[in-house]
């Protein structure tokens, strides 16, 4: 009999996966045992059909080969069409492994899926716990207050998240006003953005007993590549305050980035300098590295510059303590009057404001600089926006925020002015999200770029 590809998922969303697959004959629905000659490029089993088939035939053959695939896993599509990975059962292994060592996951965790299983973070995390023999805990889908409740409930000690996520948890407590349940968590561990420096003291006094890491990683490399400790519980108990690297908000250092920690030991990382300031691309290599893009030629299934080196897309430097930052993305960079900007090293200076729950920096179209740098805002609880001068409000408890105040705030951080936004939106809803907690930067670009025809009256702040 011919090879088959095997794909798992309910019946309800086999045709689904057959039509976005491209697949071009039918998927084949019945007892495997029926298939003889028959040619066919898509088998479909069911649950209930391998607990039928393993209780006739006894035990199975879980034989694999280490440097075989064991799962596509696609990524977010942050910046456009998501991508299938093929993932090797070794880098699921080390990442997975790593986690335990670093994050300290043992027998007596019980772990909350904040995140969904087809997220890497999400998968890797779950077999993390798998390893050490942790309980697990489900949620239909991530909701603050479903989360809190199930923490609640099942006295979670641990979780991941995404700073959405995060931000989501705090306004829901404060929205509620919940004042137990949180006491049981002991290890967090973040993922898929830097979370600012009012988000990392919110989330200790949510979550006052829980060690605070993140990581950077991505789908490509199986996970995370690197780790940093946010905040230690115990450190702070004996007095001892857990500064992040030693380096305070207004350092010039840290107007440059976003530190993202130190790597695991498995993991090789380098930067290739591109110009000054030992800034450039960064590049990763081990076993944690994908075996290739789904459905694409090994010859392009990375942008590697050399050999078994992966390019991750992504700018950033190592500084003298090994401690990597990160600068900006390489495809997401916004060409403006010449000059190179990368929209995480201008959205990593505005959060430090107070008043800012989030921003997004995107470029549009500009007949005279080529690109127009543009920020998103989000106004934390009890901040409003004003075309006027700061002031605050006894009577309202409210304080205002505005364009002028966000430039001065830029150049108080040392922020270079070409790269300070030209126009400031004000946005009042979520920002669009992936399934995993991901802002979709290119849908946010869609939407400004919709509305550019009311620039300057209705958008130029």
């Amino acid at each position: 009999m011919r090879a088959v590809t095997i794909a798992f998922c309910s019946p309800g969303r086999c045709y689904t996966i057959f039509k976005v697959a491209c697949l071009t004959k039918l998927p084949f629905l019945g007892n495997y045992k029926q298939i003889q000659h028959f040619v066919l490029n898509f088998l479909v089993l069911t649950a209930e059909m391998l607990v039928e088939q393993s209780v006739i035939n006894g035990s199975m053959n879980y034989s694999f080969a280490p440097e075989g695939a064991v799962i596509i896993c696609f990524t977010s599509g942050t910046t456009g069409r998501p991508e299938g990975v093929v993932i090797s059962h070794t880098a699921l292994i080390v990442q997975s492994l790593a986690k335990v060592a670093i994050v300290g996951y043992s027998e007596d965790d019980v772990y909350l899926h904040t995140a969904p299983l087809c997220h890497i973070g999400g998968l890797s995390s779950a077999m993390a716990m798998l390893m050490v023999g942790a309980c697990h805990a489900f949620i239909p889908k991530f909701e603050a207050t479903l989360a809190l409740e199930a923490i609640e409930q099942h006295h979670v000690t641990s979780l991941i998240t995404v700073p959405a996520m995060m931000a989501d948890l705090i306004s829901s407590v404060r929205l509620k006003r919940i004042q137990k349940g949180c006491d049981s968590v002991k290890k967090i561990l973040n993922g898929g953005g830097g979370l600012s420096d009012n988000l990392i003291k919110d989330a200790t006094r949510l979550f006052p007993r829980a060690k605070l890491l993140s990581a950077y990683g991505m789908t490509e490399t199986c996970s995370s590549l690197t780790f940093t400790t946010l905040f230690e519980p115990m450190l702070e108990a004996s007095g001892t305050s857990l500064q992040m690297l030693a380096i305070t908000s207004s350092s010039p250092v840290k107007a440059r980035g976003v530190c993202v920690g130190k790597p695991a030991p498995h993991v090789e990382i380098k930067i290739c300098v591109d110009g000054s300031y030992n800034v450039g691309r960064i590049l990763t290599r081990g076993p944690h590295v994908m075996l290739r893009y789904w459905d694409q030629i090994p010859e392009k299934a990375s942008n590697s510059v050399e050999e078994t080196w992966l390019d991750t897309g992504d700018i950033g430097f190592i500084d003298d303590h090994g401690n990597l930052w990160l600068v900006g993305r390489t495809n997401g960079r916004i060409k403006s009057g010449g000059e190179n900007i990368y929209p995480e090293e201008v959205e990593a200076v505005l959060i430090q404001h107070p008043g800012v729950l989030s921003s997004v920096v995107v470029g549009i179209p500009d007949p005279r600089l080529t690109e127009l740098v543009v920020s998103c805002i989000r106004l934390r609880e009890n901040w409003q926006w004003s075309d006027d001068s700061f002031k605050y409000s006894v009577q309202s408890n409210e304080l205002f925020l505005s364009s002028t105040i966000l430039r001065l705030h830029c150049r108080e951080k040392n922020l270079t002015g070409f790269k300070i936004p030209k126009i400031f939106i004000l946005w009042k809803t979520q920002f669009p999200l992936t399934t995993t907690g991901k802002i979709r930067r290119d849908q946010v670009r869609r939407e400004v770029m919709s509305q550019q025809l009311s620039f300057p009256n209705k958008l130029r702040c």
